[in-house]
């Protein structure tokens, strides 16, 4: 997997490859344009304005939760990036691997039944098949080959939007007003301290507004005591994860960051495995990487000896969200 660019998250950069963004953006949203069939149930979207992790499949999961506790049956809907089937597959964690339908599903996949398909449409008409009442899609902002009901894009607040720019120029996936004019929410997951230019053009268009935060497991946080970290990531953003870690007062004495959805190795292992045992250090991890370190052969010996730190989503203004979302699935029913 391909590191971003650290110049997408800078003001003022990424002016030289303004016309090669311009020319993505043109055909990102040539493919917006489609109004995307509807199947028969709703669909809600948790989506990325930007390339990196905002904590949009905490999102997913706390939006299917919402539907559980309605007494629905709710299903993930994944596109399963890193995954080698193209779908439409139901994810059955005891037997697919990461490499096979992609870390996040197999890490949703524990909280409700998960399709992967690269085919949304396909993917929801099989979910629907299997007996679904909702459809819940981590990612698919973009994607209009599916009508959805409710369009929340989540963003992570120290970020924003970076410099404003498409890519390769900046992190922004589309256009950032046809992104917005798909959208019905606006959820900011930590400080807004990035997101003031967002933030008012959502208010502009009259989009609800969201703030949440990631919350730790805290019985996970317990175990760990005052014993010093290694902590690693292959996740878009791998400076939340330690952010988070800091902020529960876990101290990290050293820090490894890798690209999105990172495939560790056998070097890799060995060598996070040698640095933490070097130094006395405790090695912490995400749900999301260890998913990948799951079922790997080479990777076992890591996987056995890392430690990982859930987190939840929890949204401020809980009962609006609440009522948001449920409400979109009550307008989609005939």
């Amino acid at each position: 997997m391909i590191r971003e660019p650290d110049f997408w998250w800078r003001p003022g950069s990424g002016g030289l490859l303004l016309p090669a963004a311009a020319v993505y953006g043109a055909v990102a949203a040539l493919r917006m344009q489609s109004p995307g069939q509807r199947v028969g149930l709703p669909v809600v979207c948790l989506g990325n304005l930007t390339v990196g992790g905002a904590g949009k499949t905490p999102a997913a999961i706390a939006v299917a939760g919402l539907f559980y506790a309605a007494r629905e049956r709710p299903f993930f809907l994944s596109r399963g990036y890193g995954g080698r089937l193209a779908g439409p597959v139901r994810v059955n964690p005891s037997v697919h691997s990461a490499r096979d339908v992609g870390d996040e599903p197999l890490m949703l996949a524990r909280h409700a039944p998960t399709i992967v398909a690269r085919d949304r449409l396909a993917g929801a008409r099989l979910a629907e098949f299997a007996g679904a009442s909702v459809v819940v899609m981590d990612d698919g902002l973009q994607n209009c080959s599916l009508a959805k009901d409710l369009t929340v894009a989540v963003v992570d607040g120290r970020r924003g939007i970076g410099n404003g720019h498409i890519i390769p120029a900046g992190p922004l996936r589309a256009p950032l007003g046809l992104q917005l004019d798909r959208a019905q929410a606006l959820m900011i997951v930590g400080a807004p301290d990035g997101a003031a230019y967002l933030l008012d053009r959502a208010r502009r268009r009259g989009i609800a507004i969201f703030n949440a935060r990631l919350e730790p497991d805290h019985s996970v946080i317990e175990a760990i005591g005052r014993r010093k970290a290694l902590a690693f990531a292959g996740i878009g953003n791998p400076e939340k994860f330690f952010a988070t870690l800091q902020a529960a007062d876990i101290e990290v004495a050293e820090r490894a960051g890798f690209p999105d959805h990172h495939r560790y190795t056998a070097t890799d292992a060995q060598g996070l495995i040698a640095r933490a045992q070097t130094k006395g250090l405790m090695l912490v991890t995400t749900e999301k990487d260890l998913m990948r370190l799951s079922g790997e052969p080479e990777l076992e010996a890591l996987a056995a000896r890392t430690s990982v730190l859930p987190v939840r989503l929890v949204v401020e203004e809980a009962e609006q969200f609440r009522q948001m979302v449920l409400n979109a699935a009550k307008r989609s029913q005939p």
